[in-house]
């Protein structure tokens, strides 16, 4: 209920954070992990100067800013398979052995989705709502919970006048952010930070808090085209 009454004090707020300040409500209510504190210390890692440059490939709904040792490159695993999303991404930190995950869906599209069958799971095609891909979001977040220690989800605005949600994962899992951004009519896109190595939260912590300060960039950078 604080929650509420904090939005409603902001006026500036537009209606679809509004929107999304109540999805929040009743997802958090729902998935409320536990919060146990673990602390131990971590090799120091010396990182390289914080450096940025635009992504603004031609064709694409969206732009924003990336580090310069990190390279962008198409998801190959969706898009060769699956050209109705040609605008997902990677963006590789070859030095860190990470990788932020970008996927971007047109409100109102229409996208090959994943449904269970008695048989199995086989391909059907649905319309991108924006309250599905919402609750896809938070399903697909809290696929952690198992291993999470705690999920906690606040709401982002951006200097470009962007909103969306923001998750922050503690414990040894995969991914230590997500997040998505949209406009709730037209854009929505979602990113995920993950390692190709064991997950381990005290052994990835500095390096965790690194990218987190380029995804951080990376969200307040962003722009629809």
């Amino acid at each position: 209920m604080k929650l509420i009454a904090s939005i409603i004090q902001f006026s500036i707020f537009n209606l679809q954070l509004l929107t999304l300040a109540i999805i929040i409500i009743s997802y958090s209510a729902s998935c409320n992990s536990t919060y146990t504190s673990k602390r131990k210390g971590y090799l120091k890692v010396d990182f390289p100067k914080k450096e940025y440059v635009k992504f603004e490939e031609s064709g694409f709904p969206y732009a924003f800013e990336y580090p310069v040792y990190a390279r962008v490159v198409k998801d190959s695993t969706y898009f060769e398979n699956n050209p109705g999303n040609p605008y997902w991404i990677n963006i590789d930190f070859p030095l860190f052995r990470g990788k932020i995950f970008i996927s971007y869906k047109t409100i109102g599209g229409r996208s090959i989705y994943k449904i269970k069958t008695p048989s199995g799971y086989k391909d059907s095609v649905g319309i991108n709502s924006f309250e599905n891909m919402v609750n896809d979001s938070y399903k697909m977040t809290y696929k952690n919970d198992i291993k999470a220690y705690s999920i906690e989800d606040s709401i982002i605005h951006t200097p470009n006048n962007i909103t969306g949600i923001s998750f922050s994962l503690t414990g040894n899992v995969a991914t230590a952010k997500q997040f998505f951004l949209t406009d709730s009519t037209r854009h929505f896109l979602r990113g995920a930070l993950y390692f190709d190595a064991a997950p381990n939260e005290d052994s990835l912590r500095p390096v965790n808090e690194f990218l987190l300060q380029d995804m951080k960039h990376l969200i307040n950078t962003l722009q629809w085209r």
